[in-house]
């Protein structure tokens, strides 16, 4: 499948780009794609949660009343949860959240994710560009020659550039990632996907393997 190249103004510059049909063009699968996304976000968490329990409570362990002819019901120890300031009962505690997913199903994820972007047609691939200073405003012009301003977007470079990502930086609706870092979720959540030439290369040969 052939793809034309557009330069930083949104105009096409005469070439064209063949993307892979191994990785551009197979047959989603949407499950590969779920257990990506689910250990993706899983390994977000920092699991780090606690609450103390009665046995973990500082207070004083003697018996808070007698215990008959009081009219209400026993009580041994001012921790206990039915109190306020006791303990909790089966609170949250530390926990890893991590997943296993094996490299091939993890491959397979992000080949998926990137045919349903190129069969939505929310795919573009762009010539290697950079700017000659940090500005929002320069890279906002490059959003809008792309028609993509006002959409979720993920640009992808093939090298680390300071000038674009710090462009970027203040715009909650872009994210510029090297294409080392592309992941599943990253290429779902976007709602366009911009490749730079050099990142497309990269991505190809990595998945291609």
């Amino acid at each position: 499948m052939k793809v034309a190249v557009l330069d930083i103004k949104g105009k096409e510059t005469g070439r064209k780009v063949d993307l892979s049909d191994d990785v551009f063009a197979i047959e989603p699968n949407e499950h590969a794609i779920y257990l990506d996304v689910k250990q993706y976000l899983a390994h977000q968490r920092q699991g780090t949660h606690k609450a103390k329990e009665r046995a973990e409570i500082a207070g004083s362990t003697r018996k808070i009343k007698k215990q008959k002819g009081t009219g209400t019901a026993r009580a041994g120890s001012i921790k206990s949860p039915v109190f306020r300031g006791g303990g909790r009962i089966f609170g949250p505690r530390p926990k890893d959240y991590t997943q296993k997913l094996n490299k091939n199903m993890k491959r397979l994820a992000r080949r998926s994710a990137l045919s349903l972007k190129s069969k939505e047609k929310s795919l573009v691939v762009v010539e290697d560009f950079s700017f000659e200073a940090p500005k929002t405003k320069d890279f906002v012009n490059f959003l809008s020659s792309l028609g993509i301003e006002n959409k979720k977007s993920l640009i992808v470079l093939g090298d680390s550039n300071n000038n674009v990502y710090l462009s970027s930086r203040n715009l909650e609706r872009s994210e510029v990632v090297m294409g080392s870092e592309l992941n599943t979720y990253k290429i779902v959540n976007a709602t366009s996907l911009v490749l730079t030439e050099s990142a497309l290369e990269g991505i190809e040969s990595n998945l291609k393997k």
